[in-house]
């Protein structure tokens, strides 16, 4: 699509409508299209990135952390994506892949980010997440996990998820992703505040997409956010649009 959006998504407990094109014949009719939908995209543009740094600053100068600015441009090993509501940002999150410049996350943890390696780990971090306080947020939340999940797991090949978070937020994300405690509380100098390191298992997160994906409704009963992720059917075609995209958001121009 023009504006390269991976996937658009209702704010609502409707299920999620993919922005991918589909014939005229199977698209549903305007009275049943959900109105109120937000985007996600790469921020390969230096307006998606400008609108992206602004939320993160708010984000994390709310709480008392320090941040750095994002790249100026994306690159290879570092993608970031947005969620937008028409012109606003409402959530960001970043993708680093371990490779010769190595993860954020060494600078903490390197003895356990090397024998993830050692045990022949594949291993992303996930970084500098941000969302707005929007109705609807942990719907944006659970999308923007799930296209950065697709990206690096189903086409990168990426098997391991790195994040360093808070100590009181740890019991926040073994509940609504997963996460296991991998490394002890750190000082962590880039956000001026403690860390604790949390690794995610691609394969656990693979099977609760499975078992809960697309069915909003199940959160009343399933505490995680994975009621909230795409179908099956949605993931399988973000990852052909991304394989027919070069496996790749496109490098800022």
């Amino acid at each position: 699509m023009s504006d390269n959006t991976i996937i658009g998504a209702s704010f609502e407990a409707a299920p999620l409508r993919s922005m991918l094109t589909v014939p005229a014949e199977l698209a549903p009719a305007e009275d049943e299209i959900e109105q109120r939908l937000f985007k996600i995209r790469a921020a390969d543009t230096a307006g998606r990135r400008s609108s992206a740094n602004i939320l993160i600053n708010r984000r994390y100068a709310w709480r008392g952390y320090s941040t750095k600015p994002l790249p100026e441009e994306q690159s290879l090993d570092r993608i970031t994506l947005v969620a937008s509501d028409h012109a606003a940002t409402i959530g960001t999150m970043s993708i680093g892949f371990d490779g010769a410049s190595g993860l954020l996350v060494e600078q903490l943890f390197g003895a356990e980010v090397d024998a993830l390696r050692r045990a022949g780990c594949r291993i992303c971090e996930f970084t500098q997440l941000a969302m707005d306080n929007v109705p609807g947020s942990k719907r944006v939340l659970a999308s923007l996990f799930h296209v950065a999940y697709i990206y690096a797991y189903r086409v990168k090949g990426f098997d391991s998820l790195l994040i360093e978070v808070n100590p009181r937020h740890v019991k926040y994300y073994e509940r609504i992703l997963g996460f296991k405690v991998l490394g002890p509380e750190r000082m962590n100098p880039r956000v001026n505040a403690p860390a604790v390191l949390l690794s995610l298992d691609f394969r656990h997160t693979e099977k609760q997409i499975g078992r809960f994906g697309g069915n909003p409704q199940l959160s009343s009963t399933e505490r995680s956010l994975y009621p909230y992720a795409f179908s099956i059917a949605e993931e399988a075609g973000i990852v052909g649009r991304l394989k027919s995209a070069g496996d790749a958001p496109r490098a800022s121009s």
